[in-house]
Protein backbone atom coordinates (compact mmCIF):
# COMPACT_ATOMS: atom_id res chain seq x y z
CA UNK A 1 0.00 0.00 0.00
CA UNK A 2 0.99 3.64 -0.34
CA UNK A 3 -0.38 7.01 0.72
CA UNK A 4 -0.05 10.33 -1.09
CA UNK A 5 1.93 12.45 -1.56
CA UNK A 6 4.69 10.22 -2.94
CA UNK A 7 7.17 13.14 -2.96
CA UNK A 8 6.75 15.30 0.12
CA UNK A 9 9.25 18.02 -0.80
CA UNK A 10 8.82 20.86 -3.32
CA UNK A 11 8.77 19.18 -6.75
CA UNK A 12 6.57 21.20 -9.13
CA UNK A 13 5.61 20.16 -12.67
CA UNK A 14 6.58 16.47 -12.38
CA UNK A 15 7.39 14.51 -15.51
CA UNK A 16 7.83 10.73 -15.13
CA UNK A 17 9.36 8.43 -17.73
CA UNK A 18 10.58 4.82 -17.86
CA UNK A 19 14.34 4.44 -18.26
CA UNK A 20 15.54 0.83 -18.38
CA UNK A 21 14.74 -0.87 -15.09
CA UNK A 22 13.84 2.32 -13.24
CA UNK A 23 11.55 5.34 -13.42
CA UNK A 24 12.81 8.92 -13.52
CA UNK A 25 11.00 12.03 -12.34
CA UNK A 26 12.19 15.42 -13.59
CA UNK A 27 10.74 18.62 -12.11
CA UNK A 28 11.01 22.41 -11.95
CA UNK A 29 14.07 23.91 -10.25
CA UNK A 30 14.28 23.66 -6.47
CA UNK A 31 16.93 23.17 -3.81
CA UNK A 32 19.56 24.97 -5.88
CA UNK A 33 19.27 22.52 -8.79
CA UNK A 34 18.31 23.57 -12.31
CA UNK A 35 16.56 20.30 -13.23
CA UNK A 36 16.22 18.01 -10.22
CA UNK A 37 15.82 14.35 -11.08
CA UNK A 38 14.52 11.55 -8.82
CA UNK A 39 14.62 7.82 -9.39
CA UNK A 40 12.31 4.97 -8.36
CA UNK A 41 11.90 1.25 -8.91
CA UNK A 42 8.17 1.20 -8.18
CA UNK A 43 6.67 4.69 -8.88
CA UNK A 44 6.09 5.20 -5.15
CA UNK A 45 9.43 5.41 -3.33
CA UNK A 46 11.63 8.16 -4.80
CA UNK A 47 15.23 9.13 -4.09
CA UNK A 48 17.19 12.14 -5.32
CA UNK A 49 19.49 11.49 -8.30
CA UNK A 50 21.13 14.89 -8.74
CA UNK A 51 20.80 17.74 -11.23
CA UNK A 52 20.06 16.62 -14.79
CA UNK A 53 21.14 20.01 -16.19
CA UNK A 54 23.98 21.23 -13.94
CA UNK A 55 25.04 24.02 -16.33
CA UNK A 56 22.76 26.35 -18.27
CA UNK A 57 23.67 27.63 -21.75
CA UNK A 58 25.35 31.03 -22.08
CA UNK A 59 22.15 32.69 -23.34
CA UNK A 60 20.11 31.76 -20.23
CA UNK A 61 19.85 33.07 -16.68
CA UNK A 62 19.47 30.84 -13.62
CA UNK A 63 16.57 30.72 -11.21
CA UNK A 64 13.56 30.06 -13.45
CA UNK A 65 14.19 26.66 -15.05
CA UNK A 66 10.77 25.07 -15.29
CA UNK A 67 8.79 22.02 -16.42
CA UNK A 68 11.49 19.75 -17.93
CA UNK A 69 10.47 16.74 -20.04
CA UNK A 70 12.70 14.10 -21.65
CA UNK A 71 12.44 12.26 -24.97
CA UNK A 72 14.42 9.02 -25.52
CA UNK A 73 15.72 8.86 -29.09
CA UNK A 74 18.09 5.91 -28.84
CA UNK A 75 20.04 3.73 -26.39
CA UNK A 76 22.59 6.52 -25.88
CA UNK A 77 20.67 9.61 -27.02
CA UNK A 78 18.19 11.52 -24.87
CA UNK A 79 16.85 15.05 -25.34
CA UNK A 80 15.64 17.23 -22.48
CA UNK A 81 13.22 20.09 -23.23
CA UNK A 82 13.09 22.73 -20.52
CA UNK A 83 11.86 26.26 -19.85
CA UNK A 84 14.52 28.81 -18.92
CA UNK A 85 14.94 32.57 -18.58
CA UNK A 86 16.21 33.90 -21.91
CA UNK A 87 18.59 36.80 -21.31
CA UNK A 88 18.12 38.58 -24.65
CA UNK A 89 14.32 38.43 -24.74
CA UNK A 90 13.74 38.94 -21.03
CA UNK A 91 11.11 36.21 -21.27
CA UNK A 92 10.89 32.51 -20.56
CA UNK A 93 12.00 30.40 -23.53
CA UNK A 94 12.26 26.70 -24.38
CA UNK A 95 15.70 25.12 -24.67
CA UNK A 96 16.85 21.61 -25.55
CA UNK A 97 19.78 19.67 -24.15
CA UNK A 98 21.29 16.28 -25.00
CA UNK A 99 22.72 13.44 -22.91
CA UNK A 100 23.97 9.91 -23.48
CA UNK A 101 22.21 8.52 -20.38
CA UNK A 102 18.63 9.11 -19.20
CA UNK A 103 19.59 10.85 -15.94
CA UNK A 104 22.11 13.09 -17.68
CA UNK A 105 24.03 15.26 -17.26
CA UNK A 106 22.37 17.04 -20.17
CA UNK A 107 24.15 19.77 -22.08
CA UNK A 108 22.76 22.57 -24.24
CA UNK A 109 25.42 23.82 -26.67
CA UNK A 110 23.04 25.84 -28.83
CA UNK A 111 23.48 29.58 -29.41
CA UNK A 112 19.89 30.34 -28.43
CA UNK A 113 16.51 28.87 -27.51
CA UNK A 114 14.41 26.53 -29.58
CA UNK A 115 11.24 28.60 -29.01
CA UNK A 116 10.75 31.99 -27.38
CA UNK A 117 7.67 33.86 -28.70
CA UNK A 118 8.64 36.94 -26.68
CA UNK A 119 5.91 39.00 -28.34
CA UNK A 120 3.35 36.51 -26.93
CA UNK A 121 4.75 36.58 -23.40
CA UNK A 122 7.37 33.86 -23.84
CA UNK A 123 7.20 30.09 -24.32
CA UNK A 124 6.97 27.52 -21.52
CA UNK A 125 5.94 23.95 -20.67
CA UNK A 126 7.40 22.09 -23.67
CA UNK A 127 6.23 18.48 -23.98
CA UNK A 128 7.59 16.03 -26.59
CA UNK A 129 5.39 13.32 -28.07
CA UNK A 130 6.07 10.33 -30.31
CA UNK A 131 2.91 9.33 -32.17
CA UNK A 132 1.93 5.82 -33.24
CA UNK A 133 3.42 6.36 -36.71
CA UNK A 134 6.80 7.33 -35.22
CA UNK A 135 6.47 11.04 -35.93
CA UNK A 136 7.84 13.41 -33.28
CA UNK A 137 6.00 16.48 -32.01
CA UNK A 138 6.50 19.23 -29.49
CA UNK A 139 3.75 20.97 -27.54
CA UNK A 140 4.14 24.17 -25.53
CA UNK A 141 2.29 27.18 -24.16
CA UNK A 142 2.85 30.81 -25.00
CA UNK A 143 3.06 32.52 -21.61
CA UNK A 144 0.39 35.05 -22.47
CA UNK A 145 -0.76 35.56 -18.88
CA UNK A 146 2.64 37.18 -18.22
CA UNK A 147 1.59 40.12 -20.42
CA UNK A 148 -2.20 39.92 -20.26
CA UNK A 149 -2.92 38.16 -23.56
CA UNK A 150 -4.37 34.75 -24.50
CA UNK A 151 -2.49 31.58 -23.60
CA UNK A 152 -2.48 29.10 -26.47
CA UNK A 153 -1.30 25.52 -26.51
CA UNK A 154 0.84 25.04 -29.63
CA UNK A 155 2.01 22.00 -31.59
CA UNK A 156 4.80 21.61 -34.15
CA UNK A 157 6.61 18.71 -35.80
CA UNK A 158 10.06 17.85 -34.48
CA UNK A 159 12.91 16.75 -36.70
CA UNK A 160 14.13 13.20 -36.20
CA UNK A 161 17.10 14.43 -34.14
CA UNK A 162 14.73 16.15 -31.72
CA UNK A 163 16.69 19.40 -31.87
CA UNK A 164 14.87 21.45 -34.51
CA UNK A 165 11.29 22.15 -35.52
CA UNK A 166 9.81 21.40 -38.94
CA UNK A 167 7.14 23.40 -40.75
CA UNK A 168 4.90 25.87 -38.96
CA UNK A 169 3.36 25.76 -35.48
CA UNK A 170 -0.35 25.11 -34.98
CA UNK A 171 -2.61 26.59 -32.31
CA UNK A 172 -4.56 23.84 -30.55
CA UNK A 173 -6.49 25.38 -27.65
CA UNK A 174 -6.70 28.46 -25.45
CA UNK A 175 -8.57 29.38 -22.28
CA UNK A 176 -12.31 29.47 -22.99
CA UNK A 177 -14.11 27.89 -20.01
CA UNK A 178 -14.94 29.56 -16.67
CA UNK A 179 -12.99 27.01 -14.61
CA UNK A 180 -9.84 27.77 -16.64
CA UNK A 181 -9.61 31.39 -15.51
CA UNK A 182 -7.10 33.34 -17.59
CA UNK A 183 -4.84 30.51 -18.76
CA UNK A 184 -4.26 26.92 -19.76
CA UNK A 185 -0.81 25.29 -19.61
CA UNK A 186 1.19 22.11 -18.99
CA UNK A 187 0.03 20.19 -22.10
CA UNK A 188 0.81 16.58 -22.97
CA UNK A 189 -0.55 14.09 -25.51
CA UNK A 190 -1.51 10.49 -24.79
CA UNK A 191 -2.91 7.99 -27.30
CA UNK A 192 -5.09 5.10 -26.14
CA UNK A 193 -7.10 2.68 -28.29
CA UNK A 194 -6.45 4.86 -31.31
CA UNK A 195 -7.83 7.97 -29.62
CA UNK A 196 -5.59 11.00 -29.04
CA UNK A 197 -6.03 12.87 -25.75
CA UNK A 198 -4.59 16.29 -24.96
CA UNK A 199 -4.30 16.87 -21.21
CA UNK A 200 -3.70 20.33 -19.76
CA UNK A 201 -3.78 22.31 -16.52
CA UNK A 202 -5.67 25.57 -16.09
CA UNK A 203 -6.18 28.58 -13.82
CA UNK A 204 -3.68 30.14 -11.36
CA UNK A 205 -1.11 27.62 -10.15
CA UNK A 206 -1.07 29.06 -6.60
CA UNK A 207 -4.84 28.93 -6.03
CA UNK A 208 -7.30 26.20 -5.17
CA UNK A 209 -9.01 26.80 -8.53
CA UNK A 210 -6.10 25.16 -10.41
CA UNK A 211 -7.01 21.82 -11.95
CA UNK A 212 -6.54 19.38 -14.81
CA UNK A 213 -8.67 18.88 -17.91
CA UNK A 214 -8.45 17.21 -21.30
CA UNK A 215 -9.53 17.42 -24.92
CA UNK A 216 -9.79 14.86 -27.72
CA UNK A 217 -7.81 15.64 -30.88
CA UNK A 218 -8.01 14.29 -34.41
CA UNK A 219 -4.22 14.53 -34.78
CA UNK A 220 -1.22 16.20 -33.08
CA UNK A 221 -2.14 19.34 -35.04
CA UNK A 222 -5.81 19.19 -34.04
CA UNK A 223 -8.55 20.00 -34.20
CA UNK A 224 -9.18 19.35 -30.51
CA UNK A 225 -12.45 19.42 -28.56
CA UNK A 226 -12.47 19.97 -24.80
CA UNK A 227 -14.31 17.48 -22.62
CA UNK A 228 -17.63 18.62 -21.21
CA UNK A 229 -16.82 17.06 -17.83
CA UNK A 230 -13.69 19.18 -17.22
CA UNK A 231 -12.00 19.60 -14.84
CA UNK A 232 -11.32 15.92 -14.23
CA UNK A 233 -8.95 16.67 -11.34
CA UNK A 234 -9.62 19.47 -8.86
CA UNK A 235 -9.16 20.54 -5.26
CA UNK A 236 -10.44 18.15 -2.60
CA UNK A 237 -10.01 17.66 1.13
CA UNK A 238 -6.82 15.74 0.30
CA UNK A 239 -4.98 18.30 -1.85
CA UNK A 240 -5.36 21.81 -3.21
CA UNK A 241 -4.73 23.08 -6.73
CA UNK A 242 -3.77 19.77 -8.39
CA UNK A 243 -2.39 19.87 -11.93
CA UNK A 244 0.51 20.02 -14.41
CA UNK A 245 0.49 16.27 -14.77
CA UNK A 246 2.25 13.46 -16.61
CA UNK A 247 0.90 10.00 -17.39
CA UNK A 248 2.47 6.54 -17.37
CA UNK A 249 1.26 3.04 -18.16
CA UNK A 250 2.32 0.09 -15.98
CA UNK A 251 1.05 -3.49 -16.16
CA UNK A 252 -2.06 -2.47 -18.07
CA UNK A 253 -3.02 0.32 -15.69
CA UNK A 254 -2.74 4.09 -16.15
CA UNK A 255 -1.31 6.40 -13.50
CA UNK A 256 -1.26 10.18 -13.24
CA UNK A 257 1.52 12.12 -11.54
CA UNK A 258 0.71 15.72 -10.64
CA UNK A 259 1.70 18.40 -8.20
CA UNK A 260 -0.57 19.85 -5.54
CA UNK A 261 -0.42 21.93 -2.38
CA UNK A 262 -1.30 20.63 1.08
CA UNK A 263 -4.88 21.71 1.82
CA UNK A 264 -5.08 25.41 2.60
CA UNK A 265 -1.38 26.04 1.86
CA UNK A 266 -1.60 27.35 -1.71
CA UNK A 267 1.45 29.46 -2.55
CA UNK A 268 3.47 28.33 0.46
CA UNK A 269 7.16 27.55 0.10
CA UNK A 270 7.25 24.93 2.86
CA UNK A 271 6.65 22.24 1.76
CA UNK A 272 5.63 23.77 -1.58
CA UNK A 273 4.06 21.72 -4.37
CA UNK A 274 4.29 18.02 -3.56
CA UNK A 275 3.80 15.11 -5.95
CA UNK A 276 0.67 12.96 -5.93
CA UNK A 277 0.08 9.67 -7.74
CA UNK A 278 -3.41 8.42 -8.57
CA UNK A 279 -4.89 5.89 -10.96
CA UNK A 280 -6.77 6.81 -14.13
CA UNK A 281 -9.51 4.51 -15.36
CA UNK A 282 -11.04 4.70 -18.83
CA UNK A 283 -14.83 4.68 -18.87
CA UNK A 284 -16.47 4.74 -22.30
CA UNK A 285 -13.32 6.30 -23.71
CA UNK A 286 -13.15 8.99 -21.05
CA UNK A 287 -10.31 9.27 -18.50
CA UNK A 288 -11.47 9.31 -14.88
CA UNK A 289 -8.93 10.28 -12.21
CA UNK A 290 -9.41 8.61 -8.83
CA UNK A 291 -8.04 11.53 -6.85
CA UNK A 292 -6.70 13.50 -5.22
CA UNK A 293 -6.50 10.75 -2.61
CA UNK A 294 -5.08 10.80 0.90
CA UNK A 295 -6.03 7.30 2.05
CA UNK A 296 -3.93 4.13 1.62
CA UNK A 297 -4.27 2.39 -1.75
CA UNK A 298 -2.54 -0.55 -3.47
CA UNK A 299 0.80 0.19 -5.08
CA UNK A 300 1.03 0.18 -8.90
Amino acid sequence: MFTNPVVRTDAPDPFVVRAGDEWLLFHTNSGGRNVPVLRSADLVDWTEAGDALPALPDWADAGKTWAPEMLPLGPDRFVLYYTVAGRESGRQCVGRAVATTPRGPYRDDHDGPLICQAELGGAIDASPYRDADGSLWLLWKNDGNAIGVDTWLWSQRLADDGLTLVGEPTKLLKQTEPWEGTLIEGPFLHRRDGKLYLFFAANAYDRDTYGEGYAVCESPTGPCVKAAENPILKTSEAASGPGHASMVEKDGRTWLFYHAWPPGQEGSTDPGRQVWLDEVTWQNGKPVVKGPTATPQPRP
